[in-house]
Order: structure tokens, then C-alpha cells, then sequence
């Protein structure tokens, strides 16, 4: 009796019939059609190799061919070879598609996981499992080793972002991190004592593994079901709001994840999934649902969020979200590293949002009509601050230029005032020379036995003899007329005055006679002194304003009540200097007292304690 795979007409699952006169005619499939085996066998397929749509015998099994290519037809994709198992609760053989996630005994109505028991059989037919490894995809949290009866000396590999636990009569045992494990003694300790493991290599023990998920779960989305009713802060209107998003969710403790919320199962993950008996989704979007709506509404409260504007607080609204669905995860052995709320559904039909939305567009307006009158307040003042800005600046440059101006002209000022004290000083020192030069003539005249005076009167007396030496014979003899003579020797004598008066005018004047100013003139001599008359730093007795010999001026006649300015500035009468404006130095008390005690000091120190007068 031959064995072959027959596929069900109806759900197209295969299922394991036999040849022979004993064999079963009718299976039962799990999908409720009865497969009469004698009339079913026959199916009609597509041949993979040429095409046609083709009639054939399953019964033949692999070697059925193609009645027009003449192929193998039969063979089938490896995830739908049959495998046969026997049912975990009364043992009879079952074959089904390697594919499959469950299969329902036809005799006792048991459920049956296809891979679990393909599993088992597998290690019933090549012996005990030797190595222990995670088989489960990435969305599983939790993943159960189908596999419970374990070689001692088996090889445990975890990988990373994973653990494991052994588990024995729901005891966790042994905590596993990344890493390859021998399952003996050394290793596993708690083992050791739950169990007494034999000392040979071949013995066994019972036990369940679960490797557990650390990565995190990320995108996982979430949303309330019914609206959240709110009552809006601003304007007193009810509402009705709705939210959802995305979270991502980390493993965190693994044996509290364990004990307390999967126990016995074969994994849990947040959807439900083939061979997994629970969803996190299911155990925790209560939890979820009800802190959304309890916290919504408090939230948009406490932080005064415009409706309207409520999107530019979704990171508030997320972060205060999470702190309280937060202590709900960690109770069960998992974290949220991030919980984001990114739709917050708003009832645009509702007339009360209506209303809203009409104040809020009424209340920009008045916020633009502010804004423009306050930017065109701002720009006429920052164009009145300009022109101001620019009057003070031609004011500045105005005031810059009048003061180069005086500058420059008190420049020329001191400039002039410095040529003309040089011009004094080279005619006092032409003067001084000219007054040595004659004082040292005077010494050696009186080193000689003589004076300037003598030789004057020696020059007055030669021009007179030869004014009378060149008179006609008949005069210097008295011949002639006595008045034409008479009238000759006076203009004779007048002549001679008048050519010397001049030299004994001057010479006079060097020799210190004042008496001579008060003397009557002699007739035909030079003007005689006035009583103006005032001495020039060269020597010279001048009368009027400037010397007629160095060109030095008259010197002004000093006030009493006349001060002297720090800018060179002489003989200033006022209280404010006519030059530089300087104020007028207040007089300096001939005493002082210093601030030691000491009194009446008459110098710039102290003579007590040496401080400074004035500090």
C-alpha cells in the first residue's frame, strides 16, 4: 500500500491518502469538504514546463507526468511538500503542507502546531536537539522554543539584542545574554539544581526556552477609538478631539515581561501572529486609550493651547502623553524610549469649531492691523531718528570744521607771536652787542686818561676853527662891514652847531645824564627829550610807540589786577581768558591746613605727614 498527497478541491491543503483495498476512501479536510479519494485524485494543472492545462492521477504521486510533455507534474514547491506528524493529544498520523501554521485533528479536534510537531518529529528521527537557537522574526517580543527536551551538552546561541530564559514548571532558572552556552553544570546553575542531570553525554532533561527581543519596536501605531470630549479654555465651547500616532517599545526587564504577562504561551508580540496566542496591542490599548483621554484635555488646559494652533505643541502634548501611559508599560517589563502624537483629528463640521475658527480668523486681523500700525509707528520714528541722526551729524562735521579753523588760526597766532618774540630777542642781543661794544670803547678811552666827552668837545672845537679858517680874510681879520661880519660869524657859528648837534645828542644819551632832558635846548640843536620818553631793551631812550633803532614796541603799562593764561596769553584783565576762554586760576592762599592737623603750612608739602597740597 503506497502512500501519496492529495490536494482538497475546496481550500487546495493537502492531505495524506493511501492505495490499496484496505485504504480510507473519504478524508475529512480541516476546512469541513470531505476529499473522495477515488474521484478527487484525478486534478486538472497547469504544467510548469510547457504550459497546458492538463489532467492527471495524484495517486501516482512523484511520478506522475505530463500527458504532453511528458514531465514530471507533480513535483511540488518545497513550502508545500506534505509532512506528516501524529497529533500531540491522541497520536494519530496527520500530514499537511510544510507551510502550515496549524492543523485540526479530524479524530479529536485538537489543535495542532504544525511546526512544533514537525519539530519534534524531527528530532524523534535524527535525535536530540543540539543546538538551541532563536527561529522567530523581529516584531516578536517573546518567541518559546518549540523544542522541550534538551540534550545535555546541547549549544545555546543567543544573539545580540536577545536573551534567553529556561524556564521549568513556570520557574525561571538561568538568564542568558549574547553569547553561545554549553548546556552541563558550570553554565547553568539553577539547572543544576532543579534538575540532576546524569553524567554521561547522552542524557536529557525538560525544560522551556524563551528568547526574548531587546531591540526596539519602532513606528508601532496607536489612536483612540471614540473621540475625547473637551471643553475649549479660551472660548468655553465643547468639542470633541481626536488623536492618534506612533510609539516605539523596548523590553526592559525580561523576567517581569515573563512571569507577569506571558507565562505559559508560546511568544507574544504587539499584533497577533501565527503560533503567538496573544497580542500587546490587545493587553495594553486599553491602558493606552484611557490615558489619552484622561490627559488630552488636562493638557491643552494647563498649557493654555489654541485649538487652532495646536499642532505647533505636538511634542508638548507627546512628552506629557508619555509620562502617563509610561508607568503602565513598566509594570509588565517594557519602556517607551519615544511616544509621539502626530494627528490630532479636529471637529471641522462642528458649528461651535465653526465659531471658533471665525473669532480666530477675526482676531488675526486685529493682530495684522496692529502689527502694520506698529511697523508704520516704527518706521516714522526710525525715520525721524535718522534725520536727527543726520542734523547732528552736519552739526558734528559744522563744529569739526570751526574748530580746525580755530585751530589753524590760533596755529598762525602762536606762530606770529613766535617770529616776532624771535625778532625781540635777535634786537636785544644786536642791542646788547652794540651797548658791550661801547662800553668796552669806554673803558679803553678811560683807560687812556680821556672820555667820550673829550672827544666831542675836540670835534666841536676843530669844526669851529675851520669854520673860521674858511671865512674871507677881510671876516677873521674884522675887516669889512661890522654887520655883514657879524651876520657871517653867527650863520658860521650856527652852521657848526647844527652839523654836531646831532652826535652830541646821541652821544649824550649814552652816558647816563637825566638831567640833560630838563635842560632848555640850545638854539639850532635837536628836539629836546619828552617826558613820554621810555627805554628799549637795546639801549635806546625812544619816544613814541616803537624804537626807531631795533623796532621793539612801547610795552603796555601792567594792570595791578592782570593775570597771565597757560596758552601765552599776558596781561589779561577779565575773569576768562580772551584767547583760549580759560577761566581765571582762583588765588592760592599763602597757608594751608592738612588733613593730619597740621596748620599755616607755607610750602606745597606738608612737613608733618609729606602729603601733596591740594590731594
Amino acid at each position: 500500500m503506497a502512500k501519496f498527497a492529495i490536494e482538497c478541491s475546496s481550500c487546495g491543503k493537502y492531505a495524506e491518502a493511501s492505495t490499496g483495498f484496505f485504504a480510507r476512501k473519504k478524508i475529512d479536510c480541516t476546512c469541513g469538504n470531505v476529499i473522495n479519494v477515488k474521484t478527487d485524485k484525478l486534478i486538472s494543472r497547469q504544467c510548469a514546463h510547457c504550459g497546458n492545462q492538463v489532467v492527471f492521477d495524484q495517486s501516482k504521486g512523484a511520478g506522475a507526468k505530463c500527458p504532453v510533455c511528458h514531465e514530471k507534474i507533480n513535483t511540488l514547491d518545497p513550502s508545500q511538500k506534505v509532512e506528516e506528524f501524529s497529533c500531540i493529544q491522541c497520536g494519530v498520523r496527520l500530514a499537511t503542507a510544510r507551510s502550515a501554521s496549524q492543523y485540526i485533528c479530524p479524530v479529536c479536534d485538537c489543535v495542532n502546531d504544525v511546526q512544533e510537531r514537525m519539530m519534534s518529529e524531527k528530532i524523534k528521527k535524527d535525535g536530540l536537539a543540539s543546538i538551541i537557537k532563536y527561529e522567530g522574526d523581529n516584531s516578536t517580543f517573546i518567541w518559546k522554543h518549540p523544542i522541550e527536551d534538551f540534550n545535555y551538552g546541547s549549544q545555546l546561541i543567543v544573539h545580540e539584542s536577545q536573551e534567553a530564559i529556561f524556564f521549568k514548571d513556570g520557574q525561571a532558572l538561568d538568564l542568558f545574554g549574547p553569547g553561545r552556552y554549553t548546556l552541563e553544570t558550570q553554565q547553568l546553575p539553577l539547572i543544576e539544581k532543579a534538575y540532576k542531570l546524569p553524567t554521561d553525554t547522552e542524557g536529557t532533561f525538560h525544560s522551556e526556552v524563551y528568547f526574548i527581543n531587546k531591540t526596539v519596536q519602532m513606528a508601532i501605531k496607536w489612536g483612540t477609538p471614540e473621540k475625547v470630549r473637551f471643553i475649549d479654555p479660551l472660548t468655553g465651547v465643547p468639542l470633541e478631539l481626536g488623536a492618534s500616532g506612533e510609539m516605539n517599545i523596548q523590553v526592559a526587564n525580561s523576567r517581569k515581561l515573563l512571569i507577569k504577562l506571558v507565562g505559559t504561551m508560546n511568544g507574544i508580540a504587539w499584533e497577533e501572529g501565527p503560533g503567538l496566542t496573544k497580542s500587546l496591542q490587545a493587553s495594553f490599548r486599553p491602558l493606552i486609550s484611557n490615558a489619552v483621554k484622561t490627559n488630552l484635555s488636562s493638557v491643552i488646559k494647563n498649557e493654555a493651547i489654541d485649538i487652532l494652533e495646536i499642532d505647533e505643541k505636538l511634542d508638548l502634548i507627546s512628552d506629557s502623553l508619555r509620562d502617563k501611559i509610561l508607568p503602565g508599560f513598566e509594570e509588565y517589563g517594557l519602556t517607551i524610549p519615544q511616544f509621539y502624537v502626530t494627528n490630532v483629528v479636529l471637529p471641522e463640521n462642528d458649528p461651535n469649531f465653526k465659531r471658533i475658527r471665525e473669532l480666530h480668523t477675526i482676531t488675526l486681523q486685529t493682530r495684522m492691523i496692529q502689527a502694520e500700525a506698529t511697523v508704520k509707528t516704527a518706521q516714522a520714528q526710525s525715520e525721524t531718528q535718522y534725520r536727527t541722526a543726520q542734523e547732528q551729524s552736519k552739526a558734528a562735521i559744522e563744529a569739526a570744521h570751526r574748530e580746525a579753523e580755530l585751530q589753524r588760526q590760533l596755529t598762525e597766532t602762536e606762530i606770529a607771536k613766535r617770529e616776532a618774540e624771535r625778532k625781540v630777542i635777535e634786537a636785544q642781543a644786536e642791542a646788547q652787542a652794540q651797548r658791550l661794544a661801547g662800553l668796552t670803547e669806554a673803558e679803553i678811552m678811560r683807560a687812556k686818561g680821556y672820555t667820550e666827552k673829550d672827544v666831542i668837545q675836540a670835534e666841536v672845537q676843530k669844526a669851529y676853527a675851520e669854520g673860521i679858517g674858511n671865512m674871507g680874510p677881510a671876516i677873521s681879520s674884522g675887516g669889512g662891514s661890522g654887520i655883514i661880519g657879524d651876520m657871517l660869524g653867527l650863520g658860521v657859528g650856527m652852521a657848526a652847531a647844527s652839523a654836531v648837534a646831532p652826535q652830541i645828542n646821541g652821544m649824550m644819551q649814552g652816558f647816563n645824564m637825566p638831567n640833560m632832558q630838563a635842560q632848555t635846548p640850545v638854539a639850532g640843536m635837536s628836539t629836546p627829550i619828552s617826558p613820554d620818553a621810555w627805554d628799549c631793551a637795546c639801549g635806546n631812550k625812544v619816544v613814541g610807540n616803537f624804537c626807531n633803532n631795533c623796532g621793539a614796541k612801547k610795552p603796555q603799562p601792567v594792570a595791578k589786577d592782570t593775570w597771565n593764561c597757560s596758552c601765552g596769553q599776558m596781561g589779561i584783565v577779565g575773569n576768562f581768558c580772551n584767547n583760549c576762554g580759560a577761566k581765571k586760576p582762583e588765588p592760592v592762599s599763602a597757608t594751608w591746613d592738612c588733613s593730619c592737623g597740621q596748620t599755616g603750612i607755607t610750602g606745597n608739602f606738608c612737613n608733618n605727614c609729606g602729603k601733596k597740597r591740594g590731594e
